[in-house]
């Protein structure tokens, strides 16, 4: 087999996170994606972010 190839990168994201969800909460996250053009990753740690400076504060 061939080794994996694509763009090198200083920050890999080499770490997995599960969560499991209601349909509801799928859906609003889905709606962010859509409105702000934005990926359910980008979406998920902006969110991780405003609540870590909340409570860095």
């Amino acid at each position: 087999m061939s080794p994996r190839t694509g763009r090198p990168t200083a920050n890999p994201k080499s770490e997995i996170i599960k969560i499991r969800a209601t349909k509801e909460d799928r859906e609003k996250l889905l709606y962010c994606c859509e409105k702000s053009q934005k990926t359910q990753y980008e979406i998920v740690m902006q969110g991780i972010n405003e609540v870590y400076k909340k409570i860095k504060k």
